[in-house]
């Protein structure tokens, strides 16, 4: 069985979580600008830089970007004082033509806030569980010219108790498959 050197990983893997209760704290304007900041600077295919955030931060568009969501993550996600539809460009900019890698890059550009929000105090909870059509209406973008990828709930870590019992109990970390399970050398088989 492989095993890691945990004290050479940085402690921001391991800490970074996505929890579902959240403090309705209003988010300041130049934290969000260094969360989108550190998205910018993710790599990606040509320096393109295909994603795009749209973020609702005032009641009417929380509300908007709520009704985007499954109904399981509404339960929790309108708890959050800042909702994120995160979209990835299907062409790229330079020549119009599909961008196979857009959405490896928008997932990347996603890490890169994350992890930026958790330096400031801040932690996302991503999900995939969202209706597309409703995304797109809610950033005013067009299917022809963008993908849907995640909606992100941003936040200050609140008190589970505030939450109803089945969700208190989803309220922890969870762990992570060995290495073994996910990196081989080579063929797999």
């Amino acid at each position: 069985m492989r095993t890691t050197n945990l004290k050479k990983l940085d402690q921001m893997f391991v800490d970074r979580w996505s929890p579902r209760a959240f403090k309705k704290d209003p988010i300041p304007q130049e934290d969000m600008d260094t969360m989108f900041e550190a998205a910018r600077w993710a790599p990606s295919s040509y320096n393109e830089q295909p994603w795009i955030f749209t973020y609702a931060i005032k009641e009417n568009d929380l509300k908007k970007y709520t009704d985007v969501m499954a109904e399981f993550n509404q339960k929790w996600a309108c708890t959050a004082p800042m909702l994120v539809l995160g979209f990835a460009r299907k062409n790229f900019e330079r020549n119009d033509i599909p961008n196979n890698w857009a959405e490896f890059d928008t997932g990347s550009a996603f890490m890169s806030l994350t992890l930026q929000a958790e330096k400031l105090g801040y932690r996302c909870h991503a999900m995939g569980g969202f209706d597309p059509d409703k995304a797109l209406k809610a950033a005013g973008l067009d299917e022809k010219d963008v993908k849907p990828m995640v909606v992100i709930a941003i936040g200050k870590h609140g008190d589970i108790k505030t939450m109803s019992e089945d969700l208190q109990k989803k309220e922890v970390q969870s762990d992570r498959k060995p290495l073994d399970q996910i990196v081989f050398e080579g063929k797999i088989s």
